[in-house]
């Protein structure tokens, strides 16, 4: 995937989880504090290629966790997998 694809992606991602985070009640804001601390924003294009695929990866784990039900739901495993990945793209950051 190219830069300007993934940060489209970063971009798209941010929105949904806007909208998890201020329009459905049940889902706690504070599931995506991991996301927001490491503060790199699709707005961010100087920021590394791989510093927006960590942080795809841990927005997909925490939206993949707001729609799931438990870990062996589809979303869950989803969720579980979208947190191996962001594991390892920071191992390599």
């Amino acid at each position: 995937m190219h830069k300007d694809e993934l940060l489209e992606l970063h971009e798209q991602m941010v929105t949904i989880m806007e909208f998890f985070r201020d329009e459905m009640d049940s889902v706690d804001p504070g599931l995506f504090d991991p996301y927001q601390e490491l503060d790199v924003r699709p707005s961010d294009v100087h920021k590394s290629k791989s510093e927006h695929k960590h942080a795809v990866f841990v927005l997909g784990n925490a939206l993949a966790t707001a729609m799931s039900e438990d870990e062996f739901s589809d979303a869950g495993r989803v969720g579980k997998r979208m947190k191996e990945l962001a594991e390892d793209a920071e191992r390599k950051l």
